[in-house]
């Protein structure tokens, strides 16, 4: 799959980030030749905005950059810089979530944490829906055509790695309180989601782990081209997406950890099973 404007104005950023620190200058040396702020080259250079052609070949000059480098630059940028699809039903996704969206289909492999919730592409329609009408949203059919998108990464002819770790209190905790029958449908979608696509991986962390705490929720997302990695962790006011190396590896860290506690593949569908027959059996009662 070609990769999106978020991804390549991402690679753009680095590859100015790599050729500024080659030619030895700081970013306020950048931001004094352009005559604007340090805190936009930094924006630029986390991808966080695009870069007008006519700054980036002053900057490519300055630094003294080869010409072959120069072309791909310029074609990331000229790229980059187009209008990115946040139109109509998507969007109803929130501003600080529309690069994880974006980023999410480019990626090569994406480790996702997740202790009390099941996460957006798992969910079911029946525990999508529940979840929207409990939080009372405006435009639940634009959130649900916005998630049910997202599913689409599992059907990409090269999809990303997508390795989930759920806690057990996932499935345990359904939006808006007990619900046996959502409960029921979330688990059989999982299971037949197993089933149908070999490069996503589930993992079951119960409640009977030993382990000497769980983080809050978080997402690694990795990349095979340019574009730097990155961990994103949401929070009640948005997210944060953080790239930087040290922090980066204390959370893979974190996540190998989390997984060397899960269960198995194998494991894990035999936990799904058993859990469908109890919220089956519930559901007669």
């Amino acid at each position: 799959m070609s990769s999106t404007v978020t991804s390549r104005r991402r690679q753009l950023g680095n590859e100015i980030r790599r050729a500024r620190l080659a030619a030895g200058m700081t970013q306020h040396e950048v931001a004094v030749l352009l005559g604007c702020g340090q805190g936009k080259i930094n924006k630029i250079e986390a991808g966080a905005v695009s870069v007008k052609q006519a700054d980036l070949r002053q900057m490519l000059e300055a630094f003294g950059t080869a010409k072959a480098e120069v072309d791909m630059m310029t074609e990331l940028a000229r790229t980059s810089g187009q209008r990115g699809q946040w139109s109509g039903y998507r969007s109803a996704v929130p501003h600080w979530f529309r690069t994880f969206t974006d980023l999410e289909p480019a990626a090569s492999e994406i480790l996702s944490w997740h202790g009390e919730r099941i996460p957006g592409p798992l969910q079911s329609e029946h525990y999508m829906l529940k979840q929207f009408t409990e939080a009372r949203a405006t435009d639940v059919t634009s959130l649900v055509r916005n998630r049910l998108e997202r599913r689409q990464v599992f059907d990409l002819k090269r999809p990303p790695y997508y390795r989930f770790i759920l806690g057990e209190a996932a499935f345990r905790r359904m939006p808006g309180g007990p619900s046996p029958s959502v409960a029921l449908d979330q688990v059989q979608y999982l299971l037949e989601l197993e089933k149908t696509y070999p490069k996503t991986f589930i993992h079951v962390l119960p409640f009977d782990t030993r382990l000497s705490f769980v983080p809050n929720d978080f997402t690694i997302m990795r990349f095979s081209d340019a574009t730097k990695d990155f961990v994103f962790v949401e929070h009640a006011a948005g997210g944060v997406y953080i790239d930087d190396e040290g922090d980066f590896e204390l959370f893979v860290d974190a996540w190998d950890r989390l997984r060397g506690a899960a269960l198995e593949r194998g494991e894990t569908v035999e936990f799904l099973e058993k859990l469908a027959q109890d919220f089956q059996t519930q559901m007669q009662v």
